[in-house]
This record gives C-alpha cells, structure tokens and sequence, in this order.
C-alpha cells in the first residue's frame, strides 16, 4: 500500500504522525510524508521521505489574508480560535493543487492528515480513497475546523463539496481519561515521544545533585514570535532556586544562553524530560504529552486561547497545576513548582497517565487497522 501523510505548520505537526508512517515503512508500505518546506527538516530527520507542497511558512497565513493585506491578531478567545482556523485553511488552498499535482503521479491508497491539515480529506476525497485524521496532542476545538470550512468554501466548490469530507477513521493519541467529553469515536494511539535528535551528553540522561527545571515554549520561538514570552518565563522560575534547562530552537540558543546564563537549545527531550523533577511549559500539546509519557508534573501556563481547555483538563487529572495567563508571577510560579516538587500526588497522577499511555494500541497495531479501510 502506498501511504500518504500530510501536515505542516511546524516541527510540532510532524512529530505526533512520525511513529505511524514509521510503522507503515517497517511494516513494507510506501511511505511519502508532504509538508510545508519548513517542517522539511523534521520529516527528513525522522529518516522519512519528505515532500515540499508549499514554500511559504505558516506564520505567513496567520498575519496576512489571501490578498496580502496584514491581519491583526485577535485577543479574544473565541476570535483568536476562529483566526487561527482560517489560518489553517489559508495552509490548505495553498497546499492542495500541488498535492493534486503530485498525487497524479503518485497515487496513494490512503491519505492521513494531521489534526489542522484540511488539504488531506479535500485531497482523499477527490481520489477516492480513505481519509485518516490523526491528532496531534489532547485536543483541537471544534470551532477551528468550523472556521478553516469557511475560508475553505472557494476550494470546496471547486471540487464539488459542500463541506469538508468526514474521515473515514479518526486516530487519537489522547489517553481516554483526558478526551473532552463531547469527543468522538476514534480508534485510540499510543503516545510515543518523539522530537529532532543531537547528540547525547551525560547531562542529558543522568539525573544531577540538584532538582532540574525543564522550561519551554515550544518548536515556534523566534525572535518576535514567542521569544519574549519565554524569556519572562524562565526569568520567574530561576526564583525557585533549582537546575533550570530551557528547550528551544538551535536559532535562538545561543542568545538565551547568554542572557539567562542557563543550559539553552535544543534538546532530545524525550531523553532530558526523563531526568527531570518539573517541566514547565505553555501548555503545548506535545510538551505536555512528552511530560505525560514520561511521567513527569507539570506546570501549565498557556499561552493561546485553544490551549487552555486540555491544559484544565490535564490540571484536573492532578498530574500538572495550571496557572491562567495573569496569573503567572515570579511568586505563583515559584509556589506551583514548590507544590509539584513536594507533594508526591502530583508525580503519583503523572505516573498512572504514563502507564494509561503505555497500554493504548501501539503505532504497529494502528496501521493493521488502517490497512483494513483499503
């Protein structure tokens, strides 16, 4: 069989889907990954063979609609989700004529998107194939899809669609306990870890005299994207006194490094998460499920409206402690770091989430499956 995933946005939206095309390979299936040139280095560096459908970076469709004209980032939560989803569609237009294109030459049996890749069921629904929907984290809110069909009517038209196509099979690598309430039916995925590798130092894999801190703000920072954000974040959690480690794209090492005087760059964190008593973060998904897979409390701070729901809900479990954006002083920080060191229910939830993931079906078990919509 011929696998076709899609995704792209960031290293972020590769990493989730790289086990499953991993297993279609080792099972003897073709496997192409196509993305955005940006994410191209996730996908060739998880030895898989990757496509470019699009040279222009996400960030392009978040700040600027179809005619260029710049877009003002909304504050609203509920606008912010909107935003975002017509984001993600802009992604899709520009993305599914050169998937067509390609998909001429090389016909897949089945197309798997990633959770906000709308050009994947466009795509299967023109060749007549399955679609597979795969998460990416613990949850997307349904108004981004609401708001990516909109931007999407011009290309639904065209290929004769009054709405976008439901997935044949929708995989899910959210352990059950902490699905929204109002999910669907999905055929559950073990979680497995998974991030661009360096080499390894001792540090990295041996756990040091002091507690460690593990502080990140996910695959996006970039001088004016996050940065500043992450920078204020480590600041307040050096206050507590502990081993602080900051993960955080190569591009921006070198300046965190010098202005924090802390370990900076990055990181294999499915290895350095292992090893650490804290990770403090901004409620990205799969930060969170790296913490959850590796049993690790967590401290939440998100920082986008979409993020808060799942951050509650892992809260709620009592494996993390969130704090609200606000709320997030030098001094509450110090105090939900004090408490997920201390008092041993947190690190007593965050195992059970681990052995909950560690029973879900495998990323081999999942592609029999697949096989079985052919």
């Amino acid at each position: 069989m011929r696998f076709l995933f899609v995704t792209g946005g960031s290293p972020a939206t590769v990493f989730p889907l790289t086990p499953l095309a991993t297993a279609a390979r080792n099972a003897g299936h073709e496997v192409i990954v196509a993305s955005t040139e940006e994410t191209l280095p996730a996908i060739v560096g998880a030895g898989l063979p990757g496509l470019c459908v699009s040279p222009v970076p996400i960030r392009h469709h978040i700040t600027t609609d179809r005619s260029g004209a710049a877009i003002t980032e909304p504050t609203d939560p509920e606008a912010h989700m909107i935003y975002i989803g017509h984001a993600f569609g802009r992604l899709a237009a520009a993305c599914i004529d050169p998937l067509l294109d390609f998909a001429a030459q090389w016909r897949p049996d089945v197309v798997v998107g990633g959770m906000l890749t709308f050009a994947a069921p466009l795509l299967a629904s023109r060749l007549g194939v399955p679609y597979v929907r795969h998460s990416w984290d613990t949850g997307e809110p349904p108004v981004v899809d609401s708001a990516a069909e909109r931007e999407l009517r011009p290309e639904l038209e065209r290929l004769g669609l009054d709405r976008l196509p439901v997935a044949d099979l929708w995989i899910d690598i959210c352990p059950p306990s902490l699905r929204p309430a109002d999910a669907g039916p999905a055929q559950p995925m073990r979680f497995a870890p998974t991030n661009m590798q360096r080499p390894l130092e001792p540090w990295m894999y041996v756990r040091g005299e002091q507690r460690r801190i593990v502080v990140t703000a996910g695959t996006k920072v970039a001088r004016g994207n996050f940065f500043d954000y992450l920078v204020d974040l480590v600041g307040k959690v050096k206050t507590v006194g502990a081993e602080v480690v900051v993960a955080a794209p190569a591009a921006v090492s070198d300046e965190l490094s010098q202005r924090l005087g802390v370990r900076a760059g990055w990181l294999p964190l499915d290895v350095v998460a292992r090893n650490c008593d804290v990770l403090v973060h901004h409620g990205g998904g799969g930060t969170a499920l790296t913490g959850m897979a590796c049993a690790v409390p967590q401290l939440l701070i998100p920082n986008m409206p979409k993020l808060l729901a799942p951050s509650r809900r892992l809260a709620d479990s009592g494996a993390a402690v969130m704090l609200l954006p606000g709320e997030d002083t030098a001094e509450a920080i110090a105090a939900g770091v004090d408490q997920l060191l201390h008092q041993p229910i947190h690190r007593e939830r965050a195992a059970v989430l681990s052995q909950e993931i560690m029973t879900m079906p495998s990323a081999a078990d999942v592609v029999d499956v697949v096989e079985k919509l052919c």
